[in-house]
C-alpha cells in the first residue's frame, strides 16, 4: 500500500482517527507521518517482542509456585484477591510484592496507612447522597415503596446539582 499522501513510499504508520464518532483510516510512509508530527519509535523484531513475553512468562509460572509456609497463599491467590494470608507472606513473595507495595504507595517500598489523627472531611452533598442511599434501602427492605419512591427522586434531585 502506498503513502496517502506522497503516493511514492511504501506506508508503514497506519492511523486510526475518530471524528465526530466517524473513524478515518490514514496510511503514511514514515517521512510524511514525521512532518505530521507523528512519533516513529525504533522497529522491534517479533523476535524481541517473543522473548520478552517468554520472559514474562517464566516469571508468572515461578511465582505461581511461590506458596507461604505459614498460611499455604500463593502469588497467583494473592494476585486474584488483593489480600495476604499472613504476615511471612512479606518473605514468601519477596521482590514480587515489593513492586506491588511499591505501585499502591506511590513509590514507597513499605505500607505508610494514614497518619493518626488525620481528619477525613467528606463533601455534604456526597454525605447526604450516602444517607438518601442508605435510608432507600431500608425503605425497600421493609416493603415502604412510598417512603422509598421519595427517597429515589430526593437522590435524583442531588445528582442534577
Amino acid at each position: 500500500m502506498l503513502c496517502q499522501n506522497c503516493k511514492k513510499h511504501t506506508a508503514t504508520v497506519h492511523l486510526t482517527d475518530l471524528i465526530g464518532g466517524d473513524k478515518q483510516e490514514r496510511h503514511l510512509c514514515e517521512a510524511c507521518a514525521g512532518q505530521e508530527g507523528v512519533m516513529i519509535k525504533q522497529h522491534v523484531s517479533i523476535n524481541d517482542v517473543l522473548n520478552s513475553f517468554l520472559m514474562c512468562q517464566a516469571g508468572v509460572q515461578e511465582l505461581s509456585r511461590v506458596k507461604c509456609p505459614q498460611c499455604g497463599l500463593s502469588f497467583v491467590e494473592f494476585k486474584s484477591q488483593g489480600l495476604l494470608g499472613c504476615p511471612n507472606d512479606y518473605d514468601a513473595f519477596g521482590e514480587a510484592l515489593a513492586s506491588v507495595i511499591e505501585r499502591a504507595q506511590d513509590g514507597r517500598t513499605h505500607h505508610t496507612g494514614k497518619s493518626p489523627g488525620e481528619v477525613v472531611t467528606i463533601d455534604p452533598v456526597q454525605q447526604r447522597r450516602l444517607d438518601l442511599q442508605r435510608e432507600l434501602r431500608e425503605a425497600v427492605e421493609a416493603e415502604d415503596y412510598e417512603r422509598a419512591a421519595k427517597l429515589r427522586d430526593e437522590i435524583a434531585g442531588l445528582d442534577k446539582k
